[in-house]
């Protein structure tokens, strides 16, 4: 029987580190421009987020989504093994493209070098649950023989888009830019729990508008109604969230989709090496583990270092951690996802 393995893994982050404090002070500007008093501080972005520093491209870089993605798929084929020229196809998962189109994954496919060999290139835009779509996607591929080489990616350049007003405060102390990348393969393998062992992939629409970015409103003429430099009709630009039902609906949502993911194929918290939450706040993950009775253990968190990289969060925490010599080979993960849409899912898959 045909299984899809995980042949490499890498991931990248710019070198820019953002600790609370800058956010604070970024913020303190803009609320001193608006006469308010501010209350950002790094021991208010912790308490409320478990977020210490995160990561931003340099100002004035000229970098895209795209190029972070191109660093991260160059670590992850190396990992194993491989030339850009061996990949047959590229998902890549993103919120924050290089333009409204064409799709990211073109751009990255050009900067590999690899676009006369004109490999498939699939856009996945379900936000933080990008990544976990886009293995179900690729793991479907390989299993099907459809694609043998497999380039997945999640990137995210959010430092560009986010309002350090008042008016977005309890949305840009989360966000931080970075890339993490997995290249999948076939294996022959009469063993269930080998390579990718389960995936899915789950939408409750009615919960679209509790967290988005707006930009543009294609039912209307023109598509672009308001001024950007006008702080008074500009909030379109900038994501808007509404805290406290993402909060109920990623812990309904994460706890189900593991649940059933061990359930589905069997397994127990002793057969698991590793959970791998999606890292969009600490207090959503520790209610995550305290609901589904998670051994504290085996949780992996990367937040505190990164903050919250949407797509990108599962290989980039999993990297993260490969790298401190704790994720090893061979380990058996499990990660859980949630994202705006609404959208979740879940995944079992040895390293």
């Amino acid at each position: 029987m045909i299984r899809t393995k995980i042949l490499g893994l890498g991931s990248y982050v710019p070198d820019r580190v953002v600790k609370n404090e800058e956010i604070a002070f970024l913020n303190d500007q803009h609320v001193r421009q608006e006469t308010q008093q501010s209350e950002t501080t790094d021991e208010w972005i912790q308490r409320r987020t478990g977020i210490t520093e995160r990561r931003y491209v340099p100002n004035e870089s000229g970098l895209a989504t795209s190029d972070l993605a191109l660093q991260a798929s160059k670590r992850a084929l190396l990992d194993a093994n491989l030339e850009p020229q061996d990949i047959d196809c590229i998902i890549l998962g993103t919120l924050s493209p290089d333009l409204h189109f064409p799709g990211t994954a073109v751009f990255l496919q050009d900067k590999l070098g690899i676009a006369s060999r004109g490999c498939a290139c699939f856009d996945i835009r379900q936000q933080c649950s990008g990544f976990v779509y886009g293995l179900q996607m690729a793991d479907a591929f390989i299993r099907t023989g459809m694609y043998k080489r497999i380039l997945l990616v999640g990137a995210e350049l959010h430092s560009h888009s986010l309002d350090f007003t008042t008016r977005g405060r309890d949305v840009m102390i989360l966000f931080g830019d970075g890339a993490g990348a997995m290249v999948l393969g076939p294996m022959e393998s009469d063993d269930p729990k080998s390579g990718v062992m389960y995936t899915s992939a789950h939408a409750d629409g009615s919960g679209a508008m509790s967290l988005y970015l707006k930009i543009f409103d294609i039912a209307k003429l023109p598509y672009l109604q308001y001024d950007p430099r006008n702080r008074e009709e500009n909030q379109p630009m900038y994501p808007y969230m509404d805290g406290k039902r993402v909060f109920l609906n990623a812990v309904r949502g994460m706890v189900m989709s593991t649940n059933t993911a061990l359930e589905k194929t069997g397994l127990t918290w002793d057969d698991i090496n590793w959970f791998v939450p999606h890292q969009a706040n600490l207090r959503i993950n520790e209610k995550v583990a305290e609901v589904a009775k998670i051994p504290p253990e085996k949780i992996l968190n990367s937040i505190q270092f990164y903050g919250n990289t949407t797509a990108a969060t599962v290989p980039l925490t999993i990297d993260h951690w490969r790298q401190q010599g704790k994720v090893k080979r061979g380990d058996r993960i499990l990660s859980s996802v949630f994202g705006s849409g609404f959208t979740w899912g879940a995944t079992i898959f040895t390293l």
